[in-house]
């Protein structure tokens, strides 16, 4: 072919050109996606292996008897008084720790922006501090609370000492001690989720608003909240996904009580009197995963129209 286009000149050059150049960007283009696919494989097996592998097993378990068979009798405590109290106080301490953790460390977010430089050494200590304590909660978390403010811990026996207060020893072990427990890696979590977004309102926008004869609550009202009113609402549909399905700080401070949902799944696991509570936690599980796939997809439609604005 090379021969007849050298015999035949530019006019059979041009015909065999784009033949062959389509060639070459196809083989490419295939190449690409393979690779594309290769790296992206890891990641594919290892949501396969502990994220859709354990659902599809607590959905199928939810509804098989010991002996493998179908029924719906795993479903007859979901709707007992202990079962929904459990429900409402498991949401009720989520929303009570994601509407702190979201106010608090959205307040962090916008002091962080405008009191700080971008490339700063107090933004950079902050983003690093609140990656840390974002991943910082179980048992080491509720070791920490007790060594502190526990019974007798390093904070107890001080405030005791210089002011002769005697912190309440249940505190710890009652909900209120449990959101705050929870707000120490929810509050990290908004700033290391909300101050991109805080950080992406251009100063030319205010400057834009004072020039058509606007002040600073119209300016908050009509352009910067309306902006961050999305991120912010799908960061606190985050932050109560997260605590709602934690379960080993709660499971160090409440070892004997079965007050939220992830505890009574673990009482039902340990049960040794009744086998049949084992069908019972998986109904369990299969509730907790309904719940966090309802606000996993309100947070992706939030998302979806912040999306319009950028």
């Amino acid at each position: 072919m090379t021969a007849a286009i050298a015999q035949n000149g530019p006019a059979a050059a041009k015909v065999a050109g784009p033949s062959a150049n389509s060639s070459s960007s196809t083989l490419a283009r295939h190449r690409q996606e393979l690779g594309t696919f290769a790296v992206t494989l890891p990641f594919f097996a290892y949501t396969a292996c502990f994220l859709l592998a354990p659902t599809v097993i607590v959905v199928i378990g939810a509804f098989q008897t010991r002996d493998g068979g179908f029924t719906l009798a795993n479903f007859n405590k979901l709707f007992e008084p202990n079962t929904l109290s459990a429900f409402v106080t498991s949401i009720l301490v989520s929303i009570a720790s994601s509407v702190i953790g979201a106010v608090v460390g959205g307040l962090a977010s916008y002091a962080l922006v405008i009191g700080a430089k971008p490339n700063g050494l107090m933004r950079r200590l902050v983003s690093a501090i609140s990656s840390v304590l974002a991943q910082f909660g179980g048992v080491m978390l509720a070791f920490a609370f007790i060594a502190t403010i526990g019974i007798n811990g390093i904070g107890t026996m001080l405030i005791k000492t210089l002011t002769g207060f005697t912190v309440n020893p249940n505190w710890l072990s009652s909900l209120p001690g449990l959101v705050t427990v929870y707000c120490y890696f929810q509050i990290p979590l908004m700033i290391i989720i909300f101050l991109p977004a805080v950080d992406s309102i251009r100063p030319q926008w205010r400057e834009a608003c004072e020039s058509l004869g606007g002040n600073t609550f119209q300016y908050w009202t009509r352009v910067a909240l309306p902006i961050l009113a999305p991120r912010f609402i799908s960061a606190f549909l985050l932050l109560f996904a997260s605590a709602f399905s934690a379960y080993a700080t709660a499971a160090a401070l409440f070892s004997q009580r079965s007050i939220l949902v992830p505890l009574m799944i673990q009482g039902a696991m340990r049960n040794e009197m009744d086998p049949n509570q084992q069908g019972f936690a998986q109904v369990l599980a299969f509730a907790m995963i309904i719940v966090v796939a309802v606000v996993m997809l309100l947070s992706h439609a939030v998302e979806k129209r912040a999306g319009r604005w950028q």
